[in-house]
């Protein structure tokens, strides 16, 4: 199984560069990056988890622009999203942006999809919250148009593209892997099967359960069963834990790094080594 690792990067913590470096010296698989635009300081939406805020959360780098770095000064270490707000992004620009770090990363790249939980910070992109889901799918598959090898249009609900010359193309087939974040359930299983190759489960808690019932929409989806791929994201390590998602069939796993600097961070690594 393949250990990667998440975290909140800011503009107090240790850099993009410097953390890659150590994370393919190490022989870790790969770095995901969280996105948050701005974190409106008057707000309703509470934090998911409880309590407040943490502050790293209206620290955070550019994902696109860090995993860049990332990616310019390691050969091998995969760098991901986890996630992009695919709604807060106008969908034509986004795909050059996903196609270009592919492509210059050599396919390294993987697309962290997700759906928000700020209302207030969607709004301010001009989201319309009841149907942030389905505007989402609209533009994911407007993305996929832009990818296909031959000029594509695309016409949907929330938007559309003429049949267009784009490049570059994602490096390794027709879509960067893709995986889509959020709380189990069918709504969130259709749009995996729909566009995506797996599941992002934050935490990794409750996949005994859930596993089953993603595979038996992949299934009727159409979709080959053993291309189905399951990442635990922003986990909590332990030896149980991990052998558990061997068992679920996972084939990476995404451990949380702490936001902090760059001793801490490096201390923690030097923890997760014995995962390796």
């Amino acid at each position: 199984m393949r250990i990667s690792t998440t975290i909140f990067l800011t503009d107090e913590t240790i850099t993009p560069v410097r953390l890659a470096r150590e994370l393919e010296e190490r022989g870790f698989a790969g770095l995901y990056l969280p996105e948050h635009t701005h974190i409106p300081a008057e707000r309703t939406t509470p934090y998911p988890v409880g309590g407040d805020l943490p502050p790293e959360y209206g620290r955070t780098l550019d994902p696109f622009v860090a995993l860049a770095q990332a990616a310019a000064v390691t050969a091998t270490l995969g760098v991901g999203t986890g996630i992009t707000l695919v709604a807060q992004h106008d969908p034509i620009a986004l795909a050059k942006q996903i196609a270009t770090l592919d492509h210059l990363s050599g396919g390294r790249f993987t697309l962290g999809v997700g759906f928000g939980w700020n209302r207030e910070e969607a709004a301010d992109h001009g989201v319309e919250w009841s149907t942030r889901r389905d505007l989402v799918r609209d533009r994911m598959h407007l993305m996929r148009a832009l990818w296909a090898a031959e000029p594509t249009p695309y016409h949907g609900d929330f938007g559309s593209v003429r049949a267009s010359h784009a490049h570059p193309k994602p490096a390794r087939g027709p879509a960067p892997r893709t995986l889509v974040g959020g709380t189990a359930g069918p709504g969130l299983f259709s749009h995996i099967a729909d566009y995506a190759d797996g599941w992002l489960p934050i935490g990794g808690r409750g996949l005994t359960e859930s596993v089953p019932a993603l595979r038996a929409t992949w299934q009727r989806a159409g979709r080959d069963p053993d291309t189905l791929r399951i990442v635990p994201y922003a986990v909590l390590p332990s030896e149980g834990k991990l052998a558990r998602y061997a068992e679920l069939g996972c084939e990476e796993v995404v451990l949380q790094l702490p936001p902090a600097g760059e001793g801490e961070v490096l201390r923690v690594l030097d923890e997760y080594g014995k995962y390796l």
